[in-house]
């Protein structure tokens, strides 16, 4: 899995419903703390991605992930977010408390 699509996992498995109580809420902080990392480097804008754009193509996966997948992984692409390192920890302790939680994702969201 590359960068850009850990993020897009990552992103699709805090917001996906179904985990109980406690371990829900532990995803839930985690998934928050990767969407505002997300949405401050999409805001800002910049490598030719405009800032409202790409906060409109992540709020729109989040309702839709099968659809906006293609979409999102170019936004993420053009703004660097395969290089953020705080975006990317974020990504990788999202899917880490998910694991833990019994909740494995199988198979990438748009594959």
């Amino acid at each position: 899995m590359i960068e850009v699509e850990l993020v897009a996992t990552a992103l699709a498995t805090g917001a996906a419903p179904g985990l109980p109580g406690t371990s829900r809420g532990v995803i839930d902080d985690l998934h928050a703390a990767l969407r505002e990392a997300v949405r401050r480097r999409l805001g800002g804008g910049g490598n030719g991605v405009p800032g409202g754009y790409g906060v409109r193509v992540l709020d729109a996966y989040e309702t839709d992930p099968d659809v906006w997948w293609t979409r999102l992984l170019q936004v993420l692409t053009a703004s660097g977010t395969d290089m953020d390192e705080e975006i990317l920890t974020a990504a990788r302790n999202v899917l880490r408390a998910d694991r833990r939680t019994g909740h494995i994702t199988v198979a990438a969201v748009g594959s």
